[in-house]
């Protein structure tokens, strides 16, 4: 099966630092893959490098086959690919709904999403939507981040740090909409540094160190001794 999108020996610096390493990674449609680590691993790199926020050659990142790695954040949006960045990066001078309604700038087609739809999977946003966004509880926050991403209708969701700084209550809700958000057909990418939250919801794993991948696998065939190794540097390890 081809894949949706793809990185191939994909390498990212911030000036004469680099972060990433020849790092091959592979999404197929209606996936979720999950990219685990530790701090510094290269996780959010990766992310910013796949959405067009750090340029890159163009060969490095293919989407349905076309090569994308230089294309900028607003083309990639335009491909049908969307970022919720860590941290939620959410406008503060603007009202719950104004943020959701900018995720749309770069809507490619007529789709599944619309505030309707933002609205049903998380009813909260509905009766805060004249809120300053700035104003909710982080998780209603990151629940905005995800609205605004999807009002583009992506193909491809990244999504970077869902759950990072929220209560396991909090977590859980949101992960809980990831069922619909895939059946609306968009494939997902989670940059996670919760394994277990990690190998709940994922097709695939592909674990960093080191800003390179240490290990690819099912979360079936991962055994918790391949993980840690992976994780903290015993080596590298690849189960198909």
């Amino acid at each position: 099966m081809a894949n949706l999108l793809e990185t191939r020996g994909l390498t990212a610096f911030y000036g004469d630092f680099q972060a990433i390493f020849g790092v091959d990674l592979e999404l197929q449609a209606g996936e979720t893959i999950a990219v685990i680590g530790a701090n510094g691993a290269g996780k959010s790199t990766l992310m910013r490098s796949i959405a067009g926020v750090i340029s890159n050659a163009p060969a490095m990142i293919h989407h349905r086959g076309q090569p994308i790695g230089a294309l900028d954040a607003a083309d990639v949006v335009c491909r049908g690919i969307a970022l919720v960045p860590e941290g939620r990066k959410l406008f503060p001078s603007l009202s719950v709904e104004e943020n959701l309604q900018i995720g749309s700038y770069g809507k490619r087609a007529p789709g599944y999403w619309s505030l309707e739809t933002i609205y049903a999977l998380f009813p909260i946003l509905k009766e805060r939507r004249r809120n300053p966004a700035t104003a909710l509880s982080g998780g209603q926050q990151q629940m905005v981040a995800i609205g605004r991403a999807l009002m583009s209708n992506p193909e491809v969701l990244l999504c970077d740090e869902l759950s990072l700084g929220l209560a396991p209550v909090v977590i859980k809700d949101i992960y809980g909409a990831f069922s619909k958000i895939r059946a609306s057909g968009a494939a997902i990418v989670i940059v996670e540094q919760d394994i277990a939250q990690a190998l709940k919801v994922a097709d695939r794993v592909y674990c960093m160190m080191e800003g390179r991948i240490t290990l690819t696998g099912c979360p079936a065939e991962l055994d918790r001794a391949a993980i840690h190794a992976a994780y903290f540097g015993a080596g590298t390890h690849e189960l198909a």
